[in-house]
């Protein structure tokens, strides 16, 4: 045999022998399908993946709690309309990270978690192995799909299911069990490349059908008093350019949705943002894009949507989500790009607006609001109330659009909905459809990594603790985020008094907290702010810059009310209400 032909023979060999793990297939089989970001805790089992991910060019953003990396992968899949990854390890840390992949299915954001678990020979036996949890099961329930590989060769299909399951249809959350086993499985380097899945086409288009397109424009122009409520799934669909020409050519007025926002500016002609009772009181056609009649909208009926009976159509992919709360006249089912553009195709050339007496009733109700509030928002108090210091970053905001807004609290979450104008499409990221607190810190970090941009991050300072360490992770990476936090001393507001001995009052914190001082310890800037002059400077301050910064701002520690306009859902004693 020549020397050559042994040469061939020994490199053919050589590539027999080559072999891949776990660890790899699951780096290359995320990077196969551009995923190039994961949010997560390192820990047991998961901690190698983690460098190893980072070492192959997959940025990895390590957190201080797995609930705030899991808030932050949700987010980042409403802006990509790819899965947000939270990487986690087991029992525990699993189960931190299960609030947030709850949170992303109930909101329709596509995301998986991974979890490192233990073996399931010791799971099924229960033989008490270190963080020891059925974890697929318990995760069965709160997503949209679970799947667990336990084979090296199936980590590609394994993640292409997930992949699919998260953003076909209507997104959300899926889960992704590897037990610790799984990432030291070693296959031939060939045979492993191969296993993996390159995902096409993972949302296809769903047109909707022409007769229902049909039906839904019939009864939009039937209506005297209609309405175009705009949610988040709009937002989600970039589809932007099709949905403003599809409004503008109504002439129909819109209400958006706090993360529906930005698809037209609010100071838009049409927008009813500042007339929100009298359009939802006094419409008679209801047109819903990417919306759903829950909570936020009072189920479609009750005192807030008048007497006068309603027609609703709706556009959504979701069938069963038709008929949910009320019936729906007009229902359209598919993806909205679609939906709307076939709307818009189907109008034609003569569509007549709607009807200027009821344009004219809107528009005059708008500007009496914005009128009434406009006072409020331009005082200078010190210490500040709300609206005084909404005012100022109300200015900041129309000033610099381009930048991401994340808003959580109670009082400071519902006054700005309504008082901080947003001008582009998903520049208002906000608690989503379960109203939690807890999502401010791992939204902004997702905001600053996934778009690029500046992130004003408006706070509660009770809904600032539930995140608040993350603002190390914030100036580790050193993000271009300025968190305001109002602190009224409290939940609601800091006046609270304990009638019935020496402890608070459940609902009041350290009177004069400075939490500035919290940054300043990792290396960020802070800021007390005690008036609105004050409060611009620094904020302008900081957006300018780019640096971590926080500013306390301080407000009369009796401004606020009870749970903002839900004071309704929160039960009240029978007993108490007799005295």
């Amino acid at each position: 045999m020549s020397a050559a032909v042994q040469s061939i023979d020994a490199k053919t060999a050589d590539a027999e022998q080559e072999l891949t793990d776990g660890f790899h297939l699951i780096i290359d089989a995320l990077k196969l399908n551009d995923i190039n970001t994961i949010y997560g805790v390192p820990g047991i089992p998961i901690t190698d993946f983690g460098r190893m991910a980072q070492a192959a060019g997959i940025r990895v953003l390590s957190f201080r709690h797995e609930q705030n990396a899991g808030y932050a992968a949700s987010i980042a899949g409403f802006l990509t309309k790819k899965p947000g990854v939270c990487l986690t390890v087991s029992a525990p840390g699993f189960l931190n990270g299960l609030t947030a992949l709850a949170h992303a299915t109930t909101n329709c954001f596509p995301m998986i978690l991974i979890s490192g678990s233990s073996e399931r020979e010791i799971v099924d036996l229960q033989q008490g192995d270190y963080e020891e949890m059925d974890q697929l099961a318990i995760a069965k329930p709160l997503c949209k799909a679970a799947f667990r590989v336990l084979h090296a060769a199936d980590i590609g299909i394994g993640l292409a299911r997930a992949i699919r399951a998260a953003v076909s249809g209507r997104p959300g959350g899926v889960y992704l069990d590897l037990p610790a086993k799984l990432f030291g499985q070693v296959m031939n380097a060939e045979a492993g490349r191969k296993s993996l899945v390159k995902v096409i086409d993972a949302a296809p288009a769903q047109i909707p059908a022409p007769d229902a397109v049909k039906r839904a424009l019939d009864v939009l122009k039937s209506a005297k008093k209609p309405l175009i409520i705009l949610g988040k799934g709009a937002a989600y669909a970039q589809a932007d350019d099709a949905i403003r020409s599809f409004v503008e050519k109504s002439g129909v007025p819109f209400l958006p949705m706090s993360m529906g926002k930005g698809l037209l500016p609010d100071t838009h002609p049409q927008c009813a943002g500042a007339a929100r009772s009298t359009v939802l009181k006094d419409s008679d056609v209801v047109m819903l894009i990417g919306a759903r009649l829950n909570w936020l909208l009072s189920h479609g009926k009750g005192k807030s949507w008048g007497d006068a009976p309603k027609k609703f159509i709706q556009i959504d992919i979701e069938p069963k989500e038709m008929d949910s709360n009320v019936e729906i006249v007009a229902p359209v089912v598919g993806d909205i790009g679609s939906c709307v553009s076939a709307m818009l195709a189907a109008m034609g050339n003569n569509w007549t607006a709607a009807p200027a007496d009821w344009m004219s009733a809107v528009a005059k109700k708008r500007e009496e609001n914005v009128a009434k509030m406009a006072p409020r928002l331009m005082n200078n108090n010190s210490p500040m109330d709300y609206h005084g210091a909404l005012g100022v970053l109300r200015t900041i905001v129309k000033e610099r659009p381009d930048a991401m807004l994340v808003n959580e609290g109670a009082n400071t979450l519902d006054l700005a909905r309504g008082i901080i104008d947003i001008y582009q499409p998903r520049k208002r990221i906000d608690v989503g459809t379960w109203g939690i607190m807890g999502i401010g810190m791992g939204y902004a970090i997702a905001a600053a990594i996934e778009t690029g941009k500046p992130v004003l991050c408006v706070e509660g300072d009770s809904a600032f603790g539930f995140s608040g360490m993350e603002v190390e992770t914030i100036c580790r990476y050193r993000l271009p985020v300025c968190i305001v936090i109002f602190n009224n001393d409290g939940i609601y507001r800091g006046t609270d008094v304990n009638s019935a001995g020496d402890d608070p009052a459940p609902t009041v914190f350290v009177k004069g907290a400075r939490y500035d001082k919290m940054i300043e310890a990792f290396g960020g800037v802070g800021v007390n702010a005690t008036s609105p002059d004050e409060l611009k400077r620094a904020v302008n301050a900081a957006m300018d810059s780019g640096k971590p910064t926080l500013i306390n701002a301080v407000l009369d520690p009796a401004a606020g009310s009870e749970s903002g306009r839900i004071g309704n859902l929160n039960p009240q004693s029978v007993l108490s209400k007799k005295k």
